[in-house]
């Protein structure tokens, strides 16, 4: 019997789920709109909204699981990586609720735990397994050969692939957060309308930098000649932004999936959830004969379930530590 209580509290969202018996019986995310007036996610503003928002979100998960505090066995927190105030907040929470509930303290690295979002729901891929892990910070093929035994043969080099969409959506003057929005105009769009500079990396890393430099170059100069071009042209650029980023990813999966002989492929992070990356990674399964697994949306973007169900397996590990712990805004994987 093993009822875990999980905070994830990286970056702008707090979050809170519970774990009974390995299944996932409340995940409550608060989200923080004040970025929304800064393009961006602003830090301090972030760890002080966390403060606001740990107790009630922690209660309101309680509530959903119909549990008690009494009837925990453990907590489970993200140490990282993350924005280290951000993390704070959440491993200080954690710290004190688990030892004035004397219960045992389990930490969880934040891209492990996006891997093993798969492991929430049905299907679940089996060992060996490739996983694309994509967020606004990290882009890593990753061999998954076990729940902890992961080995990282690909990453990108200088910025993530969320990066490119982030920037690019500034460029476009849309709202924070951008991504979700190319991909909604990218739907009603032209992918080959135009075409840019593609980064020639020859092993399995990824180079985003030079993609987002030549987006800035081609949109300065279409401005030039025509002040309207973003307005008039928008559905066709993110269509064309959109299919560049999938295509650089996408390529890479495949060259990994013929080198380590792997036909089961996943993906991961707040960027599994674009609707661009998943109908092309469905479309190259059904050439390559991969099996595809992509977690359900609420499991693709910072969320706690993930984290307690990373934390649900170093239970059964009895992988505990100890209240000296201390967040790290950078993991080694």
């Amino acid at each position: 019997m093993s009822v875990i209580l999980a905070i994830e509290s990286s970056c702008d969202e707090t979050s809170v789920a519970i774990c009974n018996n390995g299944k996932i019986t409340a995940n409550v995310i608060a989200n923080q709109t004040i970025h929304q007036n800064y393009g961006g996610v602003i830090p301090e503003l972030a760890s002080r909204v966390h403060q606001q928002n740990i107790v009630p979100v922690i209660q309101q998960a309680l509530n959903d699981a119909k549990v008690t505090k009494k009837e925990l066995n453990a907590v489970a927190f993200t140490r990282g990586p993350g924005l280290l105030g951000s993390l704070l907040v959440g491993v200080s929470f954690a710290k004190s609720f688990a030892l004035a509930l004397d219960l045992p303290l389990i930490a969880v690295n934040h891209m492990h735990a996006h891997i093993l979002a798969h492991f929430i729901d049905e299907p679940r891929p089996e060992f060996p397994f490739l996983c694309l892990t994509v967020s606004g910070g990290h882009t890593q093929i990753v061999l998954v050969k076990d729940y902890f035994d992961m080995e990282i043969v690909g990453e990108t080099l200088d910025d993530a692939a969320g990066e490119a969409f982030d920037k690019t959506a500034k460029l476009l003057n849309l709202p924070y957060p951008g991504g979700p929005l190319i991909d909604k105009h990218a739907k009603e769009g032209n992918p080959l309308a135009y075409k840019f500079g593609e980064p020639q990396i020859k092993d399995l890393n990824y180079s985003f930098s030079g993609l987002k430099t030549s987006i800035l170059y081609f949109i300065r100069d279409k401005e030039k000649q025509n002040p309207d071009f973003i307005a008039t042209h928008l559905n066709d650029i993110c269509a064309s932004v959109q299919h560049s980023i999938v295509t650089i990813l996408l390529n890479k999966v495949k060259k990994a999936a013929k080198q380590f002989s792997v036909k089961q492929i996943a993906i991961a992070g707040g960027v599994s959830a674009n609707s661009g990356l998943r109908l092309a990674l469905q479309t190259m399964a059904l050439e390559q004969g991969w099996s595809v697994y992509i977690p359900a949306f609420e499991y693709c973007t910072d969320n706690a379930a993930m984290i307690a169900i990373a934390g649900y397996h170093k239970y059964l590990k009895g992988d505990f530590v100890g209240q000296d712990v201390a967040p790290l805004s950078r993991m080694e994987f």
